[in-house]
């Protein structure tokens, strides 16, 4: 018998989120013999859910939800020595994995669309003792991000984070940062550093347009600003897309990392929620995950 889990964050996707659970359970039950449905109440809830299905060696879990329940569940298999294959069917505000899968960004669209003979391996990234799929961000643009309001969120869509973003580049500081990349230390000077797993990041799809979900790498970027002239002038090297160093953005690929800041206490934004504060630790597991992904992936 084949069996698969399905975690639904009913939070996600307004009222919609009943009418899309009984879509997504249905086409599961035409798929798998036996479905379980279980639905998060709390932070942390698609992490234990994710961990007993492993446990369990359930043969495909899916997560029904936006960026925090993936990376959830995502962190739940991680630990485990039996991964069970993982689809997830996105209701969120930017969906930046569904972007990097070719996944449909529809729900019902995803729904109808799920094949599970199209797989693809997944990187997943550490940092300390948590997972992500996605992006780490550090410095004065992602510490905003963190200061978004929900509501506008659902207002805006992802553009409330480009809002947020411009309100406090205005009074832009730069930070000191000593960085460890694969064994070299080197110190930057930047108001942001952001790490990628996925081209996509808050909704922009090319901003690490050489960053695949399986290249075994993270990619990291930080702007060569020390003045709000610095940041401006980075902008089109951001929205062209970062593929090399160049006058006004660093770039670099790696596998493990610490980065550290002096004599400052500063947060982290990991896969769109906050994170912990510096030093931090990060690491590349290349191709830990099977996922479902779009048609895109053949």
């Amino acid at each position: 018998m084949t069996k698969a889990l399905l975690i639904v964050n009913p939070s996600s996707g307004g009222e919609e989120a009943k009418k899309y659970e009984d879509q997504a359970t249905e086409k599961l039950h035409s798929l798998f013999d036996e479905v379980i449905v279980k639905h998060t109440e709390e932070a942390g809830d698609a992490i234990d859910f994710a961990k007993e299905a492993a446990q369990e060696k359930i043969d495909s879990v899916f997560a029904m939800g936006g960026d925090g329940t993936v990376n959830e569940a995502i962190s739940g298999l991680a630990e485990e020595e039996f991964r069970p294959n993982f689809g997830f069917f996105p209701l969120g505000t930017v969906n930046d994995l569904a972007r990097a899968l070719s996944l449909p960004l529809d729900p019902e669209e995803a729904i109808a669309n799920l094949d599970l003979t199209r797989t693809k391996s997944l990187d997943v990234g550490k940092l300390n003792d948590q997972y992500f799929m996605n992006v780490v961000a550090i410095g004065t643009i992602p510490e905003s991000i963190n200061d978004v309001d929900v509501e506008d969120k659902t207002k805006f869509g992802k553009l409330a984070y480009f809002i947020s973003g411009i309100k406090n580049v205005i009074g832009t500081e730069s930070y000191d940062f000593e960085l460890t990349i694969d064994g070299e230390a080197q110190a930057v000077t930047s108001t942001t550093i952001i790490i990628g797993l996925t081209n996509s990041v808050g909704g922009f799809e090319q901003l690490l347009s050489d960053a695949q979900v399986d290249d075994g790498k993270m990619h990291l970027l930080y702007l060569k600003d020390e003045s709000l002239l610095d940041t401006v002038k980075s902008l089109p090297d951001l929205l062209t897309g970062v593929k090399e160093t160049t006058d006004n953005v660093g770039y670099v690929t790696f596998t493990k990392g610490t980065i550290a800041v002096k004599e400052k206490t500063l947060g982290t934004n990991v896969d769109g929620d906050e994170g912990p504060e510096l030093p931090i630790d990060v690491a590349v597991l290349p191709g830990h995950l099977t996922v479902y992904a779009g048609e895109a992936n053949d």
